[in-house]
């Protein structure tokens, strides 16, 4: 009976701490898979943005004949954009391409003609509203990017975490400074 507990008393603690460990490692595979779902929904609005940005630039094309230079930035920053293979570069390219696009607007303020512009304008609604959207996406995917760094770097997690090789995640961040700035309203 003694040689019995002494046997079941190790073992109960072992499968104890497996149960722990697999509860853990569980956890970390769910924040896991919620960063990359969160990345995802990024990625979606980011593709409705670059599917959008040509429809709007060949709409001005026909108006802004003298602002081929702003048309070729926007294009090179589209293609660096939709070319972009971690977040870390998709933050750097779609920061390049929301100036951009906010130069290409500034433009559009001199040809009052395609302000009116019915298409145009439509356009112009449809990629504010991807913005918004954007601007949601990256917030939901780095709240997730914080849980789940703060899991894989707390105790006693980060000890499962640094046995099945789960890694940091990068933050969706601004690189342009200018961006961060609030904007100056001048009347």
């Amino acid at each position: 009976m003694g040689i019995l507990i002494g046997l079941l008393v190790p073992l109960g603690i072992l499968v104890l701490i497996a149960v722990f460990v697999i509860g853990i490692y569980n956890t970390l595979v769910r924040l896991r898979n919620q960063v990359d779902n969160a990345w995802s929904q990024i990625d979606v609005q980011l593709k409705r943005r670059h599917d959008l940005i040509p429809n709007l630039v060949e709409t001005a094309k026909g108006y802004m004949k003298h602002e081929q230079d702003t048309f070729t930035k926007i294009t090179e920053a589209r293609s660096r954009a939709m070319g972009a293979g971690n977040v870390a570069d998709a933050a750097k390219a779609e920061g390049a391409l929301t100036d951009a696009l906010s130069k290409f607007m500034l433009v559009v303020e001199n040809y009052p003609d395609l302000k009116a512009n019915a298409n145009f304008l439509s356009l112009q609604e449809t990629l504010t509203s991807t913005e918004n959207k954007i601007s949601f996406a990256r917030q939901g995917y780095n709240d997730q990017a914080l849980f789940y760094n703060n899991k894989i770097q707390m105790f006693p997690s980060n000890v499962v975490a640094g046995m099945f090789s789960f890694t940091k995640r990068d933050f969706f961040e601004i690189e342009n400074e200018a961006e961060r700035e609030a904007p100056k309203v001048q009347f």
